[in-house]
């Protein structure tokens, strides 16, 4: 997909705030400092749009980035963060849950997880969840440019493993770094922000 407008459009905490247009949305989950927000910038080519930070548990709202007036990425707060106080962390995940179950512009969760290690407990636990709700989900395993290529498929088994991944699920390697994965991760979700009609067309 060639992106041609991207634009963050509001930092929401509640769902009176999301956008009104029904568009498509994809998320994205994963513990905080994983790198999310560079995934983002990666797959839409504008190097500062998605704000970065080396300090985790920088994200605290729902972050809604309108692509090409076609969808929306949508940038979760990370989970995991242990440095912010209990109360804090359930609002972030009262909010999370919230927007996850009851928002019907949702087409699927892309789960990023760190390729040079294995899942987390969290990491296992959002996997779980989002099987429980139906809800579709597609695993990234991101930084793949910080381990040899030899062993990529390696770590691939190993997360499978630990997630239990079901048979209809799929992990993608990617590189905020190289741009690796850039190119498949479009190609599994443009069907979520397409519908079925427009791809007969083309």
């Amino acid at each position: 997909m060639k992106v041609t407008e991207a634009e963050i459009v509001i930092s929401a905490v509640k769902p009176s705030q999301y956008p009104k247009e029904a568009l498509p949305e994809i998320a994205l989950a994963g513990r905080s400092n994983v790198g999310k927000s560079s995934l983002i910038n990666k797959m839409i080519q504008r190097k500062g749009l998605a704000r970065t930070s080396s300090k985790p548990g920088k994200t605290q709202t729902l972050n809604f980035y309108r692509i090409n007036q076609q969808f929306y990425f949508v940038d979760l707060p990370g989970y995991g963060f242990a440095k912010v106080s209990k109360q804090q962390r359930a609002a972030w995940g009262k909010m999370i849950e919230e927007y996850l179950t009851k928002r019907e512009e949702l087409k699927i969760v892309l789960l990023i997880t760190d390729l040079r290690h294995p899942p987390t407990k969290d990491d296992q636990m959002m996997y779980e969840w989002l099987k429980h709700f139906r809800i579709p989900v597609l695993v990234i395993g991101t930084k793949a440019d910080k381990i040899p290529k030899g062993k990529w498929e390696k770590h691939r088994k190993i997360a499978i493993e630990i997630l239990q991944l079901a048979p209809e699920d799929k992990i993608v390697l990617f590189s905020s770094e190289t741009g690796y994965g850039k190119d498949q991760l479009w190609n599994e979700i443009i069907p979520y922000i397409t519908n079925k009609e427009e791809n007969d067309l083309e």
